[in-house]
């Protein structure tokens, strides 16, 4: 079994192949796609996608007799084929450069490039803190979005008291002098700036700020 990967340059040859033909008809042929030989297995690959895996089947479970059931198909990749031009200078794909697509219901697909393209830090070399270790102050927040939380939540450690203080006393300053009778527009206001810092993806700087606010 062959996984072709599907771009913006080529989503509208597979969606024709996607068509219902009499048996022996080459869908190769009705999309004008290009089928290249395998290296390890039999089933031809797609020349024209960015990246194919060829697959061993390991196992096929029915999902259900009905309309749109399917069926969930369990594999083994044997070889990984991807264009060299995708790659960025760091030998891994670049996901500005492949211009994804993804299958949505009917005729709906989605793009993944330019502003539609985001990333999100995963914790999978270190041990964030999590959320319900983030002060209930900060965590009841009616500002900071479940985002804000899950981002402040992903650091490893918090701010040192000497780091916070300094923070406080050089960037945060005017906005303590301005709120200095008033704790709860203070507080509003530091986590307004902390959700403002998470945007920008400012982690460090937000902990920081939000903290300030106890210290």
């Amino acid at each position: 079994m062959v996984i072709n990967i599907v771009n913006y340059d080529i989503v509208q040859q597979v969606s024709l192949a996607s068509t219902e033909y009499p048996e022996g008809v080459s869908e190769f042929e009705k999309a004008g796609l290009t089928p290249v030989p395998s290296e390890k297995i039999k089933p031809f690959r797609v020349a024209e996608s960015p990246v194919s895996f060829e697959c061993k089947v390991k196992e096929v479970i029915e999902l259900g007799d009905q309309g749109g059931a399917g069926n969930l198909v369990v594999c083994e990749v044997v070889l990984i084929h991807i264009k060299d031009e995708l790659l960025g200078e760091d030998g891994r794909i670049d996901q500005k450069k492949i211009d994804l697509v993804g299958r949505m219901g009917g005729n709906w697909y989605c793009r993944a490039n330019g502003e539609a393209l985001f990333e999100v830090q995963k914790p999978l070399t270190t041990m964030g803190i999590g959320v319900d270790n983030i002060p209930d102050d900060i965590r009841n927040s009616t500002i900071l979005t479940g985002n804000d939380l899950g981002r402040l939540g992903n650091v490893e450690t918090l701010p040192d008291e000497t780091t916070v203080n300094d923070h406080k006393l050089t960037d945060l300053s005017e906005i303590f002098l301005h709120y200095d009778s008033d704790a709860k527009g203070l507080e509003s206001e530091l986590h307004k700036l902390a959700h403002a810092l998470l945007k920008e993806g400012k982690v460090e700087e937000a902990w920081r700020t939000l903290l300030a606010f106890n210290n």
